[in-house]
């Protein structure tokens, strides 16, 4: 006999098996927009689709919602903040509203916060918009548009980027699958991914690296030696060698052995990427910078020999953020980002990718291990890092590390409209605006290489700054007609890469995102491909819902 315990038990034992099973099976699920990635253009556009009425699900590689915007990256690119519109405008103005809260500031006083931004006070009072803030606030705005609009969203699911991964009629888009079996089927649908996987795998034409500045009559695309922008080159004779001067005992680490290549000439390297780093200064929620596996304090001996020659800016990109935390961004010669280490990434497998995360990752902990420890950091640069630390609540499910590497760039579109270097500094007039553009064209190091005179140096950093804000064309989010007629593309966007290098901006992806997702409502709603849509109609819709298009 049986009791009633164990019998309970046993039917809920074998609920839990059934629905388990049931879970694991391949399933089928269909929307009229399907939207793959976890970035902040994925958020928005979902929102949006729901806005208008129609079904969507977010289909996310990501775990964590917001891509950079909730991954570290706190100290906002805002450019010109009044062309920020729509929900992009919202997030930031969502944010303001988090940090009216007193229990928002559990290690600071609203007081004690510089309110520093870049180019505008990180709290806007007049227009209730914070533009500085911490990662978790972040992925909670992110969090609260799925919760209050019910968004569905499928997590930790990746594209089968095989052949067989994506079913096509024609140039029309049925459906893909990911790697667990499940396939999703839409009317219309939206790559958001950094990488730009689903555009790739859907047989839409892209471009890796840096074109000629021949290629569409720029100045700051292709290589670009010794050309200085900022100050994250070498400024003294450094020698790259294991003996210093001497080239016959090898270079040291983090140096290529290649040439740089002729100056103006288009190659495949891409900007360097890094880790936007979240610090703590204060004692009671700041972890120790791990010592990575493999820690050698050899490979940072080049950053030993800039701090012998004087340089001292160690901390010139630890940006305040609220509760005594920072968004650490790279500055320098020798600093967190991992120059020339990810030229494969992007069309590289996950596999592979995820080597290169790991490799990234083991570099930057390293850098921190070396500078707080090691005995040849000068003792006023290691005594002024023993105050930081990884935030104790931030990243928590990570050890206080960012769950997302700053993927400055990878596929870009070559699409129905290439946006280039003199539309980004407002030089013209581009057709059918979505949305606008301010901040600098903005790229980072490209190559770290041996000089002709034996010393060695930086090369792709570039920092060039609009006449003023500019639209961005309707034509950078659509493929060509003949290669995919139902899918937009908002974050690898048709550009150069002299022109992504502004584009590139958080805000920017999300006001991208909302653009691209009323033009695929309003394409079902009209039975009209999006590169047919009329642009009236996408205008009037997109001015309704706050997008700023024009000057």
């Amino acid at each position: 006999m049986i009791s009633l315990s164990r019998k309970r038990f046993l039917l809920a034992a074998f609920y839990s098996l059934f629905m388990s099973h049931v879970w694991a099976q391949p399933a089928v699920r269909q929307a009229d927009v399907i939207i793959y990635g976890g970035t902040s253009a994925a958020v928005t556009a979902a929102v949006q689709v729901k806005k208008m009425g129609k079904t969507v699900i977010i289909v996310s590689p990501d775990k964590h919602l917001g891509g950079l915007s909730a991954g570290g990256l706190g100290f906002t690119d805002t450019g010109n903040k009044e062309v920020i519109g729509g929900l992009s405008r919202q997030f930031y103005q969502r944010l303001y509203a988090h940090y009216q809260q007193p229990d928002s500031w559990r290690w600071q006083k609203p007081g004690e916060y510089g309110n520093k931004g870049q180019g505008t006070p990180a709290i806007d009072g007049t227009n209730r918009t914070m533009w500085i803030f911490e990662p978790h606030a972040a992925e909670r705005v992110f969090d609260d548009f799925v919760r209050e609009n019910k968004l569905t969203i499928y997590r930790d699911e990746w594209l089968d980027r095989a052949a067989t991964g994506i079913s096509k009629k024609g140039n029309v888009i049925q459906s893909f699958r990911t790697l667990s079996g499940h396939e999703y089927r839409g009317k219309m649908f939206i790559d958001a991914t950094y990488e730009g996987d689903l555009m790739a795998a859907a047989g839409v034409k892209y471009h890796v690296g840096r074109e000629a500045n021949s290629v569409y009559g720029e100045e700051h695309n292709g290589i670009q030696t010794e050309v200085f922008h900022h100050r994250h080159h070498f400024m003294m004779n450094i020698s790259p060698y294991k003996i210093a001067g001497d080239p016959s005992s090898g270079l040291l680490p983090e140096v290529s052995a290649d040439p740089p290549g002729e100056k103006g000439a288009g190659d495949k390297r891409i900007q360097a990427y890094c880790f936007r780093m979240c610090l703590s200064n204060h004692p009671d929620n700041r972890l120790p910078f791990p010592k990575p596996d493999g820690y050698d304090p050899a490979r940072y001996e080049l950053l030993t020999r800039v701090f012998a020659s004087g340089w001292r800016e160690t901390f010139a990109k630890y940006d305040p953020i609220p509760n005594r935390k920072t968004d650490t961004n790279n500055h320098g010669p020798f600093s967190t980002d991992y120059i020339g280490k990810n030229y494969d990434y992007p069309e590289a497998t996950y596999e592979r990718r995820r080597a290169i995360i790991r490799d990234h990752e083991r570099y930057q902990k390293g850098l921190m291990y070396f500078l707080q420890n090691d005995p040849n950091v000068p003792a006023d640069v290691h005594e002024a890092m023993q105050q930081w630390g990884l935030p104790k609540d931030e990243f928590t499910d990570n050890g206080g590390w960012p769950h997302q590497l700053y993927i400055r760039e990878a596929r870009r579109m070559l699409g129905t409209f290439v946006m280039k270097e003199a539309d980004a500094l407002g030089k013209t007039q581009v057709p059918n605006p979505i949305g606008m553009g301010s901040y600098t064209l903005d790229a980072h190091q490209a190559q770290r290489y041996v000089k002709a005179d034996g010393y060695v140096q930086n090369e792709g950093d570039i920092g060039v700054h609009p006449d003023k804000p500019y639209s961005i064309a309707y034509g950078s989010i659509l493929p060509k007609e003949a290669e995919c007629s139902n899918l937009l593309v908002p974050v690898c966007v048709s550009a150069s890469h002299i022109a992504y290098g502004s584009i590139r901006m958080e805000p920017v992806f999300m006001i991208l995102g909302q653009s691209a997702a009323t033009a695929a409502v309003l394409s079902i709603d009209n039975k009209v491909s999006p590169q047919r849509l009329p642009y009236e109609k996408l205008k009037a819709v997109l001015l309704k819902d706050g997008q700023r298009l024009t000057n």
